[in-house]
């Protein structure tokens, strides 16, 4: 169960204490793209992120997009916000972050993993022994996959919560 428990739990990717994560060694920030940053149906990058990207750029962290979706979705944010990618990273499987820490030269503490889900997200992330980050998806509007995965996680959230462990919007850092 511990698998599936958040370090952090955030409304947002823009709710985040950033300074926090900084002063807890934290160099690299690895993000989520679908329904984490952007809706996971939009094609569209926002100016919103992209600000949000330029000034953790300016703080010294290493930003990128760690995500299941394929390169070709993913070049588009890449190249608009100005940071790395890893598409088709095979969450929860640990493969891809593995070798994204050791092309990088991260120790587990200190990278941060984001997303928007336990069954991918945090699981990868716990895993490897990294900070997770949850946040609430951005849309409802999902790829069946993810409505698949949603189902179980529904289930998981339900065992956090009757273990006094996670609720739903009860955010803590």
């Amino acid at each position: 169960m511990k698998e599936y428990l958040p370090d952090m739990y955030q409304k947002s990717i823009y709710t985040i204490d950033y300074s926090k994560l900084l002063s807890k060694g934290i160099k690299c920030i690895l993000y989520d793209l679908d329904n984490t940053i952007v809706a996971s149906k939009s094609s569209q990058p926002t100016e919103k992120a992209k600000d949000l990207f330029t000034g953790l750029k300016q703080k010294g962290f290493k930003i990128i997009i760690f995500t299941n979706s394929p390169k070709f979705r993913l070049k588009t944010f890449t190249e608009y916000f100005g940071v790395d990618g890893v598409s088709s990273a095979g969450k929860p499987f640990t493969r891809k972050l593995k070798k994204l820490l050791f092309k990088y030269n991260y120790k587990p503490s200190e990278v941060a993993i984001i997303g928007d889900q336990l069954m991918t997200d945090v699981k990868v992330g716990k895993k490897v022994g990294i900070t997770t980050i949850l946040i609430n998806p951005i849309s409802d509007d999902e790829i069946i996959f993810t409505k698949f995965n949603r189902f179980f996680e529904n289930k998981k959230f339900k065992e956090l919560e009757n273990n006094n462990l996670l609720y739903k919007d009860s955010y803590y850092e």
